[in-house]
């Protein structure tokens, strides 16, 4: 065996020649289901039915129909497996038409940055140049765009509904990139304190196209260490339905009492969930908001829920517990805070997240719990 054989490649680009094994495949663009938001992080993303801030947008962009500011805006950053990874997001929400119809639009990045590229460790006669490394990026880009708009034919009650068409970009250093577009459809419904949401995620389904751009060089040195060469190829993200049920228990205008219960349903095979088949699995979070007259929050909230074998070989169920708070000031600025990882909570690692919600109000005009 050569030198060239041994060489260890980056565990990036081993991940990026797996991506031509299968054109739909499981937990595509999985990185678009983590969440945004440290409140709907806190509260382990049970947000369908309750949400109704600028983060609707991404979690069922009917809420946005229920945002009483005139702008809206919220910021999160975060970073995952010991900093390795970031995640950010911005989004922003504009209603119009005596806000009975919301405009918005939210950026999401996940990504590893400085990863060394080894392709070129090796010189023609086998020695170690050092000076060969360069590093690039593995970025994931979701943009979406969101209309949302109440429905006045229903007489009981608040009824709404949004959409958001989106963008999936997908760039590894200048190996690969890949380039998607799917739609997002929401509603929700409210009467009185209930609250009940429908979003269907990539409803459509969501295609995403993979292009890879090796130089000739740098094919000829993943055949020598054994790698195949990744062919372009399509992936697709079938869709997921979600209905979110929730109350909101208010106590003479001081304490509020919101808990929530939404139930995920995946159709691209079995996983390891609460429910689990062969063609459709469900699973299920929950999450609970306790406030202070609007200016206190408290957050927890539970999901990820799993089948595993503990270290004696017995089965158990396994889950994700989540706490948060935030911090409010007349619906003019909140500050929110998650403690939550995004995987099983013996697995990985948990993460302080911290995310901004802004408002801005005309001055002749009050908003109510303007920021939820």
């Amino acid at each position: 065996m050569t030198i060239k054989k041994r060489i260890v490649l980056s565990l990036l680009l081993l991940t990026v020649g797996c991506l031509s094994a299968q054109t739909v495949r499981k937990y595509s663009n999985d990185y678009l289901n983590i969440g945004i938001g440290a409140r709907g992080l806190a509260m382990s993303n049970a947000q369908i039915a309750s949400v109704s801030d600028v983060t609707s947008g991404y979690y069922n962009p009917a809420g946005l129909a229920f945002v009483n500011n005139n702008i809206q805006l919220s910021a999160m950053h975060a970073e995952y497996f010991a900093g390795i990874a970031k995640y950010d997001y911005v989004s922003a929400a504009f209603p119009i038409m005596d806000k009975s119809r919301t405009l918005g639009l939210t950026f999401i990045r996940f990504g590893v940055d400085d990863i060394p590229n080894t392709l070129n460790l090796y010189n023609a006669d086998g020695s170690i140049d050092y000076n060969n490394i360069r590093s690039f990026s593995v970025g994931d880009y979701g943009l979406f765009l969101h209309y949302a708009q109440k429905i006045n034919a229903i007489k009981k009650g608040e009824f709404a509904i949004g959409v958001s068409p989106k963008v999936v970009i997908r760039k590894v250093g200048t190996f690969a990139n890949a380039i998607g577009f799917g739609i997002d459809v929401g509603l929700q419904y409210r009467i009185k304190g209930f609250r009940v949401g429908f979003m269907g995620r990539d409803l459509t389904s969501t295609f995403t196209a993979w292009k890879f751009k090796f130089t000739d060089a740098e094919k000829q040195v993943l055949l020598n260490t054994g790698n195949e060469l990744p062919l372009n190829t399509l992936e697709i993200a079938t869709p997921q339905l979600w209905l979110g049920f929730s109350y909101e228990y208010q106590f003479k205008k001081i304490f509020k009492i919101q808990p929530e219960v939404d139930v995920n349903f995946t159709t691209d095979g079995m996983r390891n969930v609460l429910v689990k088949s062969d063609k459709v699995s469900m699973d299920l979070n929950a999450g609970l908001e306790v406030s202070f007259v609007d200016i206190i929050y408290l957050r927890t909230g539970i999901g990820n829920i799993q089948k595993s074998t503990d270290d004696t070989g017995k089965k158990i169920t396994t889950f994700q517990p989540n706490i948060g708070a935030g911090l409010g000031y007349k619906g003019i600025v909140r500050v929110d805070y998650a403690y939550t990882d995004i995987g099983d909570k013996s697995d990985a690692l948990y993460s302080h997240v911290i995310s901004l919600h802004l408002g801005f109000n005309k001055k002749d005009k009050k908003a109510t719990n303007p920021t939820r």
